[in-house]
């Protein structure tokens, strides 16, 4: 039974990208995960950044 679902939900996903793709939203779900994907990376690259600067002051404590 778990097979015939999965089957079911990957066969559902395709027609949900064709129609999505012929509706040119897809555009709109790639720009969408693009710009959190770079937020993510923008807010990772200020804590690295961060955790840098405080390795640094307290290395030069020591």
């Amino acid at each position: 039974m778990l097979a015939t679902v999965q089957l079911f939900a990957q066969d559902n996903g395709v027609e949900m990208a064709d129609r999505l793709r012929s509706d040119g939203k897809i555009y709109v779900v790639v720009t969408c995960i693009v710009i959190i994907l770079v937020g993510l990376l923008a807010y990772l690259f200020s804590i690295d950044k961060r955790l840098k600067k405080i390795e640094k002051e307290n290395t030069g404590k020591n």
